[in-house]
């Protein structure tokens, strides 16, 4: 009888430990993981540039317009966007409450930059773009100036034709023999 005991002791002991071995993954499951948790990326709003010409209102087209936010004091990055034919720079990446400085960079245009803070989830931003004027300066009056070179790379002024060197002096011309008539013996 006490074998018998002891053998159905052994059995449901093996049983029982079977089912708790069955039973322990699901109980890991529950501890606490000591993993990255997951942080949704902030909101961002939807920005539209348009950059048009100062003297008529027509567009720009390919004009770089750089983006460089900064959110609660930390700088976000720099994002470049180039206009399309309609001078429109759209860019969805910026996050909201972040303060962005715009800069715009045209091929005959005078750079533009502002700060801007974008509390909204869509923002419209219209430059308008001037040609370059002259650099102020503090010994001069500064006010209405036109610039006084053409926008674009300049040159130096370079002679459009050679130097004229000047002319050799011609080579020493040899005696001339005289004249026919002259050679006759005088008497």
């Amino acid at each position: 009888m006490q074998l018998r005991r002891n053998h159905f002791f052994i059995r449901f002991s093996l049983f029982l430990g079977l089912i708790l071995a069955s039973c322990l993954p699901a109980i890991a499951q529950d501890a606490p993981q000591h993993a990255r948790k997951y942080k949704a990326p902030p909101a961002t709003s939807h920005i539209e540039v348009t950059v048009l010409k100062k003297s008529n209102g027509k567009p720009i087209m390919n004009a770089a317009v750089v983006f460089n936010s900064t959110l609660n004091g930390k700088d976000e990055g720099n994002l470049e966007v180039k206009t399309d034919p309609d001078g429109k720079a759209i860019i969805d990446v910026i996050p909201t409450g972040s303060t962005v400085r715009v800069q715009v960079i045209a091929t005959g245009f005078a750079t533009f930059a502002d700060e801007y803070v974008v509390d909204e989830s869509s923002r419209q931003i219209e430059i308008s773009m001037l040609r370059p004027q002259e650099q102020l300066s503090s010994y001069q009056d500064n006010e209405g100036k036109a610039a006084t070179r053409k926008p674009g790379v300049q040159e130096p002024i370079r002679p459009t034709s050679p130097a004229a060197k000047p002319a050799p002096t011609p080579p020493p011309t040899p005696p001339q023999p005289p004249n026919a008539s002259d050679t006759t013996p005088k008497q």
